[in-house]
């Protein structure tokens, strides 16, 4: 079993989700706020320490047409920063991630408040879960081969 953390890096906060590959589902946890790239990487590498992870998922935002922008380029070298912690980052298409995070809380009832962060978890949680749901496809088809 390996714990992996998804990330949604955003310019206020940044979204937590934990999973991991044997039940293959993503929880989402409380989001952080975003204070300076020292303590960011600080937060992020107590979290990787006390969750046991051994990889880290950060949601790569593409345009609609599937090129990088400026935020994609935020999110990369925010990756490699935390990559220079020795622990593995690997990077999922986050396109309307957020959007879906909201449908989800919408239909379980939930108002989800920004300024604490909750939408921004569940984006972690869905970057997470694609990832998650990737991979057990990926091993499925080469169980069968």
């Amino acid at each position: 079993m390996t714990r992996i953390i998804g990330l949604d890096h955003g310019s206020r906060r940044i979204g937590v989700a934990v999973g991991d590959t044997e039940t293959g589902m993503a929880f989402a946890r409380p989001a952080l706020l975003r204070r300076n790239l020292v303590t960011d990487l600080a937060a992020i590498g107590e979290l990787v320490a006390a969750e046991a992870v051994r990889l880290v998922v950060i949601g790569l935002p593409f345009n609609m047409d599937g090129t990088e922008g400026e935020q994609a380029a935020a999110a990369r070298t925010f990756g490699e920063q935390v990559a220079l912690s020795g622990i593995g980052v690997v990077y999922e298409d986050e396109r309307l991630s957020s959007w879906e995070a909201g449908e989800r809380l919408s239909e379980a009832g939930r108002q989800p408040r920004r300024e604490r962060g909750e939408l921004d978890s569940a984006a972690a949680r869905v970057i997470l879960q694609q990832y998650l749901d990737a991979r057990r496809r990926t091993a499925a088809l080469e169980e069968t081969e």
